[in-house]
């Protein structure tokens, strides 16, 4: 690994791709969880639905550029050339790479998840596509990284798959959920709908990040090659070890939330309470920013088993 300007650009771009890509799972999830309860104009869920659509939509956009910059970023890394001349090489990366093979399956998904999101009806076929766009990306995704060393095709990458989707997820519901779509059910009239999409968000939360725990420790293991001594001396170790500390923290606060902060809100459906719960899912969602651009870093540095040779 080279920390240079190119390296800062493409983790940058990295992390931005994986904080739009939850941000939209998120926003679609809360959408559908929200449109039973806005099916009229003046519905209190209204104006938080309309929110988590739009949303999903920016998401989608934002990702779709910081596709295509991680790629010019990887092209000029790839042809060891400056990022103005990398245009010429991107051709080249998508044919006859398998960076950029993987990359094309994760943008072809984007794209997808773009165009069913500005999807003026909803229905089975169109959630049908959205999901299969979020497997689309995951896949791709997964395949970018390190797991990929096993083959394009492997065990290796079919988990990581999974750890992109239950991250995403449990990220996904709490970045959305904390900055744009239960401010808009801040209104006492909409207290019945806050309290029941805060139990879905933090009843979904749970079930993802005990699977990101577990399919977490296998891409550790495999990663330091089974080896304390490697994540001690490598720079990856040293990420992994942040990226831990983050979730452990995001775990901490979603644990309050549950255990402490919704169930007053369930009893009391008081204004202070919700505020409490709202305010530690921002911090939470804070919390996710970081576990996603540490993510981004170990995606883009030499695995730990690599300094043990």
């Amino acid at each position: 690994m080279t920390m240079n300007g190119l390296w800062l650009g493409q983790v940058a771009m990295a992390a931005l791709m994986n904080v739009a890509f939850a941000f939209a799972v998120g926003t679609a999830l809360l959408a559908a969880w929200l449109a039973k309860d806005a099916q009229t104009n003046v519905a209190p869920a209204r104006p938080a639905w309309l929110r988590a659509q739009r949303s999903m939509q920016v998401a989608a956009i934002v990702l779709l550029l910081a596709d295509a910059g991680w790629l010019l970023y990887a092209s000029a890394t790839i042809g060891g050339v400056s990022l103005p001349a990398a245009l010429g090489v991107v051709p080249t990366v998508l044919a006859q790479t398998h960076v950029g093979h993987a990359w094309a399956v994760a943008f072809g998904g984007a794209a997808l998840l773009l165009l069913t999101s500005l999807a003026s009806h909803t229905g089975m076929l169109r959630n049908a596509l959205l999901w299969l766009a979020v497997i689309l990306i995951a896949a791709g995704k997964a395949s970018l990284g390190h797991a990929a060393d096993a083959g394009p095709v492997s065990p290796a990458v079919g988990l990581h798959t999974v750890h992109v989707l239950v991250a995403t997820v449990w990220g996904g519901l709490v970045l959305a959920a904390g900055f744009s779509v239960l401010p808009a059910l801040g209104a006492s009239v909409a207290r019945g709908v806050l309290i029941r999409t805060a139990v879905q968000v933090s009843n979904m939360s749970l079930f993802a990040a005990l699977f990101v725990l577990l399919t977490g420790a296998f891409n550790g293991v495999r990663g330091s090659g089974a080896s304390l001594a490697a994540i001690e001396q490598s720079t990856w170790g040293h990420v992994l070890m942040l990226k831990l500390a983050l979730v452990a923290l995001a775990l901490v606060l979603g644990g309050l939330n549950r255990f402490s902060a919704l169930p007053r809100l369930r009893r009391t459906a008081s204004t202070m309470d919700a505020h409490t719960f709202a305010n530690l899912l921002h911090l939470e969602a804070l919390v996710m920013i970081g576990v996603f651009a540490a993510a981004a870093v170990l995606a883009d540095s030499a695995p730990a088993f690599a300094t043990l040779g």
